[in-house]
C-alpha cells in the first residue's frame, strides 16, 4: 500500500512574544504569505505525518497500528481574574485538576514556602519533559504552558499568573542580589503583547556577571541555556524579583498570601540555624514582612541597636515587625551607600550578612 501524502498546513500566527518573533525571522514563509505557526504546531504536524506513514506500513504487514501520543495536555479555557488585557502568555487562571475541572484554591489560600533548590528542581522538570509552548494548554501538573505559567509552576503558586501579576508575589531586588530561583521579568504595561516575558534565573555563568543560565518557557518548548544579561532583546526593561515565600527551612511549610509566616517561627533562631541564600543565620525575607511575628525580628532589632541604627525604637525591639524595624534597616542600607530599591528597609541576604558580620 502506498503511504498517504501529507501536506503541512501552517495556520497564521500573530503572536509577538520573543520566541515567535525569532522563529518568524528564521523560518521560511509560506508561498501565500502566511506567517509560520508556532514551531510546536509545525512539529506536531510532522510527527502526525510520520506516525501515519509508519501505521500504514505496519497495517500493510498485517499488524495493528499504535495511536500517536498527545503533544501536550488538553486545552482548557483560561479563567480571567478581571480586567487584564490580552497577553501573549494568557490571563490569570486557576490550576487544573482532572480534565475539565478547575482546581482553584479557596479564598485566603496560602503560598507554599519553597527553597531555591526546589525552585530550580521544579523548573528542570519541564526542561527535561520539553513541555510544548502554548498560551491555552495546561500541563498535567495544572500549570499553563507559557512563560508566566512556567514561573507559577516553579514557584509553586496556587494559581496560574501572568506577567502583570507575578510581581505581586515577589520583592524587587538588584542585579547584585540575584541568586538561583529569582526571576527576570519584563511586563510591558503599555502594550502587554509587545515583548512581555519572564525567565527563571539559574545562576551566573561568568565572573563578570554578563551571562547567566536562564530557564524559560518559549517556543517550541521549555529550554535552559546561557543568556546575556538581562535578555536577548529589551534587556534594559527586565527587572529582577525574588519570591516572597522563599525559605531556607524545610520544604512544604507555608506562608500567608501577603508573604507573612502562616505559623510562628522557631522559638530560638539558633535552634534551626537557617542559611537561606547561602548566608548563615538568614531566615529568608518572609520573616520580615508586615504582620510577621517571630524571634528573627527581635534578633534583627537588637543588632540594629548594637550597630547604632536603633533610634527609631520607642520601647525596644520586639518580635513583631513594624515601621521602626523597617526604618532602622533602611538607615543601615543607606549607610552602605545603597539607594532606591536596594534601600527599601527590608533585610535581604546581603543586608543580613553585613549587619551581622
Amino acid at each position: 500500500m502506498d503511504a498517504p501524502v501529507f501536506e503541512e498546513i501552517e495556520p497564521a500566527s500573530d503572536c509577538d512574544c520573543p520566541g515567535c518573533r525569532h522563529w518568524r525571522r528564521v523560518l521560511p514563509h509560506s508561498p501565500d504569505g502566511r506567517a509560520p505557526a508556532h514551531p510546536a504546531a509545525r512539529r506536531a504536524l510532522i510527527v502526525a505525518a510520520a506516525t501515519a506513514a509508519t501505521a500504514a506500513s505496519a497495517l500493510g504487514a498485517g499488524q495493528a497500528a499504535a495511536a500517536p501520543a498527545a503533544a501536550h495536555a488538553p486545552h482548557r479555557p483560561g479563567v480571567s481574574a478581571g480586567d487584564e488585557p490580552d497577553t501573549p502568555q494568557g490571563v490569570r487562571a486557576p490550576l487544573y485538576g482532572p480534565p475539565g475541572r478547575p482546581a482553584a484554591p479557596p479564598a485566603g489560600a496560602e503560598l507554599a514556602a519553597i527553597t531555591r533548590t526546589e525552585i530550580i528542581a521544579r523548573a528542570q522538570t519541564w526542561v527535561t519533559a520539553k513541555v510544548p509552548y502554548s498560551t491555552s494548554a495546561y500541563w498535567p501538573d495544572g500549570y499553563r504552558q507559557d512563560c508566566s505559567g512556567y514561573v507559577s509552576m516553579a514557584w509553586k503558586l496556587p494559581t496560574n499568573e501572568w506577567t502583570g501579576s507575578l510581581g505581586t508575589f515577589a520583592d524587587r531586588i538588584t542585579k547584585a542580589d540575584l541568586l538561583p530561583g529569582d526571576i527576570l521579568l519584563f511586563h510591558n504595561a503599555a502594550d502587554p503583547q509587545n515583548g512581555s516575558h519572564v525567565v527563571v534565573f539559574g545562576g551566573w555563568t561568568d565572573d563578570a556577571h554578563t551571562t547567566y543560565t536562564a530557564y524559560e518557557q518559549t517556543p517550541p518548548h521549555t529550554r535552559k541555556q546561557s543568556t546575556p544579561y538581562a535578555y536577548w532583546s529589551n534587556s534594559a526593561t527586565y527587572l529582577p524579583y525574588r519570591y516572597k515565600g522563599l525559605t531556607g527551612g524545610t520544604a512544604g511549610t507555608a506562608v500567608a498570601a501577603g508573604g507573612a509566616p502562616a505559623a510562628t517561627a522557631p522559638a530560638s533562631p539558633a535552634a534551626t540555624a537557617p542559611a537561606s541564600h547561602g548566608v548563615a543565620g538568614y531566615p529568608g525575607r518572609a520573616m520580615f514582612r508586615p504582620g510577621a511575628d517571630n524571634p528573627y525580628v527581635t534578633r534583627l532589632g537588637r543588632r540594629l541597636v548594637e550597630r547604632g541604627f536603633g533610634t527609631y525604637y520607642t520601647s525596644g525591639p520586639g518580635p513583631r515587625w513594624g515601621e521602626a524595624d523597617r526604618r532602622g534597616v533602611e538607615a543601615f542600607q543607606r549607610a552602605q551607600g545603597w539607594r532606591g530599591g536596594a534601600a527599601d528597609g527590608y533585610p535581604g541576604p546581603e543586608t543580613w550578612r553585613r549587619l551581622f558580620s
